[in-house]
């Protein structure tokens, strides 16, 4: 099944099939291979971040287009056993909207292999979950968390919940979901002077920092990069106040490029998704909540899994449209090339 058109301009077209090896795994034609599964389980969200969605919110999926908590469970069981997938992040929009959350994520833990299991959050009610969580097979969790100021937040998120957010990160932590990440977008104008202050707070409560570059993926297509702040700056920011060493051990396939923190052993990262781009060892791929296949977030065209599966496709057969899927993923995702297009999707509807 051939991947389904967005009606972009500039989509790259997908190699031969012919031309692939006889390999189980999601391989690419670049060499790289996918073990990393990131799967989205809504794209609704109880905040309305002026960097990502209007004040009104988005057009939000049908619940009949959702995958069922039996559907994702059997496509991660699919990447697991058939394609050679290790961990799983599960996404949003706000996964802690998903009902079935916990039942998913016993399924998940319960798959031998067993992959590593974690999940991206606003924090907005994780303090009342994250023990529910950890014992349902949840290992770690990332956070989202721009601001330290109540006033700000509200600015930022249109939602005046940042107690919510610090107490969720703190239930986190004490319930053993760790590393607790914090993920920060810093917002030209808005917030970048807080970088200092954001560091020092998630040294003093034990979170991993990770600063990232705001990315184009809003739902208003108004991403400018002369307003995003930079991975440089960022390091400038902080290096006024904390003496910062390069990381000696080598990335991987991890986003964030990571500082020694005033000689360590605490340290902090900065994902340079535009200025420094890491696509040649990505190791990702990406289900939305409705069933599609991305082979990046940046990707111009998706496979439709949910249609085959509820059509009666077996197991096997769905694995195959995977490994063809992944087998025409891009170089990079193209955002400094001139005829570069912003995904339809917005990063709520894709799952970060």
């Amino acid at each position: 099944m051939a991947p389904v058109e967005l009606g972009l301009p500039g989509v790259r077209r997908t190699p031969s099939t012919e031309a692939r090896p006889q390999d189980d795994r999601l391989i690419d034609t670049f060499g790289r291979v996918a073990t990393d599964l990131r799967v989205s389980l809504t794209d609704r969200c109880n905040l309305r971040c002026t960097y990502c969605m209007p004040a009104e919110g988005l057009d939000w999926l049908p619940g009949p287009d959702l995958l069922t908590g039996a559907e994702l469970s059997r496509l991660i069981g699919i990447a697991v056993h058939r394609l050679g997938v290790r961990e799983v992040r599960f996404t949003g929009g706000e996964p802690l909207l998903r009902k079935d959350l916990a039942e998913v994520l016993a399924a998940t833990a319960a798959l031998d292999p067993r992959p590593s299991t974690s999940l991206t959050t606003n924090g907005i009610g994780l303090a009342r979950r994250a023990a529910e969580l950890r014992a349902a097979g949840l290992d770690r969790i990332n956070v989202s968390l721009d601001t330290l100021r109540p006033d700000r937040f509200a600015a930022i998120t249109r939602r005046d919940r940042l107690a919510d957010v610090l107490a969720g990160m703190a239930a986190a932590r004490d319930a053993g979901l760790t590393p607790v990440k914090v993920n920060s977008v810093l917002l030209r104008g808005v917030n970048e002077n807080e970088a200092p202050e954001l560091l020092r707070y998630c040294l003093d409560q034990g979170y991993q920092l990770r600063f990232i570059e705001q990315m184009p993926l809003d739902a208003q297509h108004g991403w400018r990069r002369s307003d995003m702040v930079t991975a440089q700056e960022i390091l400038a920011l902080l290096g006024k106040e904390f003496e910062l060493t390069p990381m000696s051990e080598r990335r991987g396939a991890a986003p964030a490029e990571r500082w020694l923190v005033d000689g360590g052993p605490a340290t902090v990262g900065v994902i340079a998704s535009v200025t420094r781009p890491f696509c040649a060892a990505c190791d990702r791929t990406r289900l939305t909540a409705d069933g599609a296949l991305r082979t990046c977030l940046f990707a111009t065209t998706e496979t439709d899994l949910r249609g085959p599966m509820r059509a009666g496709a077996d197991d096997e057969e769905l694995a195959e449209l995977w490994r063809i899927a992944m087998w025409g993923k891009a170089k990079g995702h193209g955002i400094n090339d001139d005829g570069f297009t912003q995904p339809d999707r917005p990063m709520s509807a894709i799952g970060g």
